[in-house]
């Protein structure tokens, strides 16, 4: 497994009460679902709405099964942002 800091923005921040975690996870799935049973409520309902970065990559429309995670790597959860 890999040891991935995973990097909450905004509204995800907020729900989940910390800048930044440390999970161990294979795929972008299974570190999602870490998260999800670390912060059941209002975080897994944000975390519907947000898009993904791994290593800076944009993870877009790929299904979060098929996205490894590299050991030391980051993943940034990004809700929607507003404003111009």
């Amino acid at each position: 497994m890999a040891k991935v800091t995973v990097r909450y923005w905004a509204a995800a921040k907020a729900a989940a009460g910390t800048a930044e975690e440390a999970y161990e996870a294979v795929t972008l799935a299974d570190a999602l679902d870490a998260v999800r049973e670390r912060h059941p409520g209002e975080l897994t309902r944000v975390l519907r709405r947000c898009s993904f970065l791994v290593d800076s990559d944009p993870v877009g429309t790929r299904a979060h099964e098929t996205v490894r995670l590299a050991d030391g790597g980051t993943v940034e959860v990004l809700p929607p942002f507003a404003g111009g």
